[in-house]
């Protein structure tokens, strides 16, 4: 059985001197061998684009070749990029947390893609790829199963017509519980206790329904909200400028390290446990250093909140 690492290995062609447009797929190995400059091609001058929502994901690329690699936000590309800049586009759908992010690649990809640019998706059946196929043909015009393996593919469409651009994306990509309050943080919020002049952390913020309760309670402290998702970061400036608070600020960190020398009176988080022991244990790293603490699982039915 090949992995979807090898169907690419297999599929994609590059050329010395073309950008390639990584779509929110940076942890892709075959992207990772690229970012090294491990490839078997002859490709040491190819240009690396990452559209990456994770900046994580992005610091770690940038870190092993800072002059090949370039990040870009993923959620706001094409309203954010000229049409026209690659000619290459990659995408795995393994990194894609819902459908609406896959279609988005693909529309990001009509965006970027120069006349002859080619457009390469990996994926698994289960994910979805026969569907965001499908959209391929609409969108491009065409698109070619260039390789089967036990479920897994790996789709091609070329952009034919330099005229070809996807529509302007007007929405937010969805970033947290479809931007709707999920139970577990309905049940956080429930069991917060805020005092007026709280210094508060909302670690991993989302779609910021716990940080900006905060800061509504909060009237003489002050709410920073964290999350390693730049769409998720977007989405909380805009609903805390909507709701002019103004005792908050939000920025882009991998876990906590952009607040790591600060101190807090409250920290609240509904954290990704699912996502393994590492994570966990960086987690509760940062935690403990905090008075208060109030967490709650992703799992709304094991909820349970912490105080100190």
């Amino acid at each position: 059985m090949k992995l979807q690492s090898s169907l690419l290995d297999a599929t994609v062609r590059l050329a010395g001197h073309e950008s390639v447009l990584v779509l929110n797929s940076a942890l892709d190995p075959y992207v990772r061998r690229l970012v090294e400059g491990r490839q078997t091609q002859q490709i040491q001058d190819v240009r690396l684009v990452l559209a990456e929502d994770s900046i994580a994901n992005a610091e770690a690329s940038m870190y092993i070749a800072p002059e090949r690699v370039q990040h870009v936000a993923f959620h706001d590309y094409i309203l954010s990029h000229d049409a026209g800049e690659v000619e290459v586009a990659l995408l795995n759908l393994l990194y894609q947390p819902s459908n609406a992010w896959m279609i988005y690649g693909v529309r990001v990809a009509a965006h970027a893609l120069r006349k002859g640019g080619r457009l390469y998706v990996a994926g698994a059946k289960e994910r979805g790829i026969l569907t965001i196929g499908k959209h391929m043909q609409a969108i491009f015009g065409n698109c070619e199963t260039l390789e089967i393996s036990k479920g897994q593919r790996v789709l091609c469409s070329v952009k034919e017509d330099d005229t070809l651009s996807s529509e302007k994306a007007s929405e937010v990509l969805k970033v947290f519980a479809e931007n709707q309050l999920d139970e577990g943080t309905r049940l956080l919020l429930d069991a917060l206790e805020v005092k007026p002049t709280d210094q508060a952390l909302d670690l991993g913020c989302g779609a910021g329904f716990i940080g900006l309760h905060i800061a509504r309670l909060a009237t003489r402290g002050r709410v920073t909200m964290v999350d390693v998702s730049l769409a998720a970061v977007a989405t909380s400036r805009q609903q805390a400028a909507e709701q002019g608070l103004t005792n908050i600020r939000i920025l882009p960190s991998d876990g906590a390290r952009a607040v790591y020398t600060e101190q807090f009176d409250l920290v609240a988080t509904n954290p990704p446990f699912h996502q393994g022991a590492c994570k966990r244990l960086r987690l509760l790293s940062v935690l403990s250093a905090s008075p208060r603490i109030f967490c709650v699982p992703r799992d709304a039915s094991t909820w349970l909140p912490i105080a100190f």
